[in-house]
């Protein structure tokens, strides 16, 4: 039976202002950073649906049938307001199911919840995120700041393991490259703290009602997981253990 994963976020647009002297132009550009990770739950069996934040905006599903579809959801540097604020109700006021309602009802009705830390993911840049205080907050095994929870580690931090026996982390060697920065997190009294960063958690597990959830504090590519951390031979049974933990596998 096909394992089914879907990932909500990791793409962006740039519009540039370029300035030469009296003149300027504009310039747009759209990327993704979801590649290193689908490739890796490729690899693993795993049949991946993705939706980038604008296509996510619409698409995503809006109930637990919908969502029951998939083993597995991930949110990775998409904020809330992307699935609070469907194009027909911000654009047209039309009345439409909380999403995250439903992902709360998903993963307590046996679902399997992965969210991937970024500047807009937890809380995130200036709390622009939004998750504090929501009903994913709920369904993850973590506890948010209501501020900008970002810490930032441009010379680098070594995550360490902190729950060896834990399947997230099992056959994996004990020292990982460095990751840039992360969000921070507080684990909720339940919950697993599997692997950390100096004194904060780095990946936490837990239960909600019937089924599992994980937050992962930093990013899945960079720029806070740089080349190093993605090209690393650990990183894609990381990625295949933690989300079929998630799924209940």
């Amino acid at each position: 039976m096909a394992k089914r994963v879907l990932i909500a976020g990791e793409s962006w647009t740039i519009h540039s202002i370029h300035q030469k002297g009296f003149d300027s132009f504009t310039t747009t550009e759209y990327a993704e950073g979801v590649q290193w990770l689908r490739a890796a739950l490729e690899a693993g069996g795993w049949q991946v649906t993705y939706q980038p934040a604008h296509i996510a905006a619409r698409e995503f599903p809006t109930d637990v049938a919908a969502l029951a579809a998939f083993d597995c959801v991930m949110l990775s540097d998409i904020g809330a307001n992307t699935l609070l604020l469907h194009p027909e109700t911000f654009s047209r006021s039309r009345s439409l199911p909380n999403r995250l309602d439903a992902i709360r009802d998903y993963v307590a009705a046996g679902g399997g919840l992965v969210m991937v830390g970024g500047y807009l993911t937890f809380q995130g840049i200036d709390g622009r995120a939004r998750y504090h205080g929501t009903a994913v907050e709920a369904a993850l095994p973590v506890q948010l700041s209501p501020f900008d929870d970002r810490v930032e580690q441009p010379q680098g931090v070594i995550p360490r393991v902190v729950a060896a026996e834990h399947p997230i982390v099992a056959g994996l060697e004990p020292a990982w490259p460095a990751l840039l920065g992360y969000n921070r997190i507080a684990a909720r009294a339940a919950a697993t703290v599997v692997a950390a960063v100096d004194a904060d958690p780095l990946i936490v597990a837990g239960a909600h009602g019937a089924g599992r959830s994980v937050a992962f504090a930093s990013d899945c590519g960079p720029h806070w997981a740089p080349p190093p951390f993605v090209e690393w031979p650990g990183y894609a049974r990381l990625w295949q253990q933690l989300v079929g933990w998630a799924a209940g596998q």
